[in-house]
């Protein structure tokens, strides 16, 4: 395809064009493929991942650690209690030491700077499996999920209900905008995203034929081809869980919701954990629109494509 990510990081969406996202999502296409026929590669034979995780995880560890088994790689997990990220030792030395002795190094945790730096002085590719500001991986599977149902992206709309300035929230706009999928935040005005991502992505809306939409109106969700929502308390705001119920109980995704689609095709996805009840009710979660366990998967075969776009040899 003409197209090289050797060497790359992976830290946000913003760093690559729509051409590289689609190459991440034909090579994680042809991964599952590969997969269900049995068929395992060797692109990652010889090379060892540290996976570091401040924050738990069930899909971002699993999908790493299966994705490089999977292509004949080594995960090594590296929890918050296993080194001395940023304690006793500092960021930019314990890149410098990992970097030369692991091949690639995957960072979930808090804060972004952590994964640009582990970035900025490792000297191998670097992937970031979540921090409060982005989630890149979860993007690639969503997209996944949503090309293998509809045969397309550009031209879908998608709205996110609940917490409009999370992780999520943020890296869908980005993801969405870029691919050519009109993008609507449905959220209480206290959770508007900054104003500031809004604008770089209305300009990407503008590049690649899409929209950004950013409202506290039910209305907004009509004609929506994908409703998504995520926790109203992200990892670490677990004290401010109260209040975001009373403020985003309106905002919940029920058979209310979904019917104000006015489509009988509009899918629900979910990044998961959910909290069933608040964000979710069981009733959608549980409805035949709901992808959310596909999504899951997704994130396996999107992960792995990352890592042999980016530290991958030629199978053997």
């Amino acid at each position: 395809m003409g197209i090289s990510l050797k060497g790359r990081n992976f830290i946000t969406l913003k760093d690559y064009s729509p051409e590289e996202i689609t190459y991440l999502l034909d090579l994680a296409a042809q991964k599952k493929k590969d997969k269900k026929n049995g068929k395992l590669g060797n692109s990652l034979k010889g090379k060892n991942i540290a996976l570091i995780f401040e924050k738990p995880s069930t899909r971002t560890r699993c999908a790493f650690v299966v994705g490089a088994r999977d292509e004949g790689g080594q995960p090594e997990y590296l929890g918050k209690d296993d080194i001395q990220l940023g304690h006793k030792e500092s960021v930019e030395d314990t890149a410098r030491v990992l970097g030369r002795m692991f091949d690639g190094i995957e960072f979930r945790g808090f804060k972004q700077k952590t994964v640009e730096d582990l970035a900025k002085y490792s000297g191998v590719p670097v992937w970031n499996g979540l921090t409060d500001e982005y989630h890149p991986t979860q993007i690639l599977a969503d997209l996944l999920t949503m090309r293998e149902h509809f045969g397309y992206l550009k031209g879908l709309k998608f709205v996110f209900a609940g917490d409009g300035r999370n992780n999520m929230a943020n890296s869908l706009m980005i993801g969405m905008t870029k691919m050519g999928v009109h993008f609507t935040i449905f959220a209480p005005k206290e959770l508007w995203p900054e104003q500031r991502l809004v604008d770089l992505c209305r300009g990407y809306a503008e590049q690649y034929g899409s929209s950004v939409t950013i409202s506290d109106q039910i209305e907004c969700v009509e004609g929506a081809d994908v409703i998504y929502t995520d926790v109203w308390a992200s990892m670490g705001e677990e004290a401010k869980t109260a209040e975001r119920v009373k403020l985003l109980r309106p905002y919940q995704v029920n058979a209310e919701l979904m019917k104000k689609t006015g489509k009988e095709t509009t899918i629900f996805l979910h990044c998961l954990p959910a909290v069933k009840g608040n964000e979710v009710t069981e009733e959608v979660f549980e409805s035949p629109a709901s992808l959310v366990f596909d999504e899951a998967e997704n994130r396996m075969h999107t992960i792995k494509a990352v890592m042999v776009a980016t530290l991958g040899e030629e199978d053997a």
